[in-house]
């Protein structure tokens, strides 16, 4: 069978995406744009590319591009999705879907309006400590959920972003939005859609920053769970995601950087009350684009619905703005009104 083509909008996160299509058998990439030229021609150079442009616009003119990753600056992406699937074109989009509820619902309307698939990275889904980590908590080891956390500890000061966008005070990217939104689906994907949200911020850290850059949400969820989401993107210490399942039988605590997840269940009770943690090792990929696009390559081939489509793309925006809304207004938000600003066409 002939290889799906590829292409590639965004050369910084792109570039594992392009790594990933030439590792899956079914696909080869072919096209590369980024507004960086001199990037741009030594990418082309090192993969032996046969096109590349400065212009997203060209890419999705090629005719024999099928699937096309969108890498680009949030900021871009209702824009590089939008014409993407107009062009008739499968879309991998990294995370977040994009920084607003109004960019989300123009996503999810060519989405719906295309005949290709979407699919939004939200690449926690695919790390194998908390792929493990679901499967342990569905099977009902741990239990009944009653407690779930997670974070997004990153140090900004060395992922600015190309041009240093991540930080333009013309275009504030909040970073619970671009950066959490890790942790929030995260908890989304195990504990189901939040119902509620109240937070605190604070802007310690990187003061010429134009955005809070710590920010603390807690999260209502189905089934009376509780939830903690915690970000800071200028702490002073290694990325981590470290994430703890709290059940009724049992504990899991699990990373995306660790090579093992710890496991305390009734399994591992050497007498009443006496707990012990299991360590279960685990292969270390915290950002495992290579599976995220075995995915949604299979999807596409076996004509099956993507699991994390724009929706769900749009309920991570969504349950992350809350946060950011609660700790501006410092007050509890609802989360059902802001689904409901892109759910209101499903009906």
């Amino acid at each position: 069978m002939e290889k799906m083509k590829a292409g590639i909008i965004g050369l910084h996160m792109g570039l594992a995406h392009l790594e990933a299509y030439l590792k899956n058998p079914h696909t080869q990439p072919v096209a590369i744009c980024d507004i960086n030229e001199e990037l741009l021609k030594e990418v082309q150079k090192k993969y032996e590319l046969p096109w590349a442009s400065t212009d997203y616009r060209e890419l999705l003119s090629r005719k024999e591009v099928q699937i096309v990753s969108v890498a680009s600056p949030d900021f871009y992406h209702k824009e590089h999705c939008v014409a993407a699937l107009s062009a008739g074109k499968h879309v991998l989009c990294e995370k977040p879907l994009a920084l607003t509820l109004e960019d989300c619902q123009a996503i999810v309307s060519a989405a719906r309006k295309s005949t290709a698939s979407f699919m939004i990275g939200q690449v926690a889904r695919f790390s194998p400590g908390f792929s493990l980590a679901k499967k342990i908590i569905d099977s009902g080891e741990i239990g009944e959920l009653f407690f779930v956390e997670s974070e997004y500890a990153h140090d900004y000061r060395v992922a600015p972003g190309a041009g240093g966008w991540r930080k333009d005070p013309k275009r504030p990217r909040e970073p619970f939005i671009g950066g959490g939104c890790h942790a929030v689906d995260l908890l989304r994907w195990i504990a189901g859609d939040p119902v509620e949200t109240f937070a605190y911020a604070n802007h310690k850290c990187l003061p010429d920053w134009p955005v809070n850059d710590a920010l603390i949400a807690l999260y209502k969820f189905p089934g009376d769970i509780m939830g903690k989401v915690f970000c800071s993107i200028g702490c002073r210490r290694p990325y981590t995601m470290r994430s703890v399942f709290y059940g009724t039988r049992g504990t899991i605590i699990a990373d995306n950087t660790s090579p093992a997840i710890k496991l305390s269940s009734l399994r591992y009770c050497q007498q009443a009350g006496l707990y012990d943690f299991a360590t279960i090792p685990v292969t270390t990929a915290s950002h495992n684009v290579e599976q995220e696009v075995a995915y949604f390559v299979d999807c596409i081939l076996n004509n099956q619905p993507v699991a994390m489509d724009a929706i769900e793309g749009s309920k991570t925006v969504a349950s992350c703005l809350a946060a950011v809304i609660s700790a501006s207004k410092g007050e509890k938000v609802a989360l059902q009104p802001l689904y409901q600003t892109f759910l209101q066409e499903e009906a």
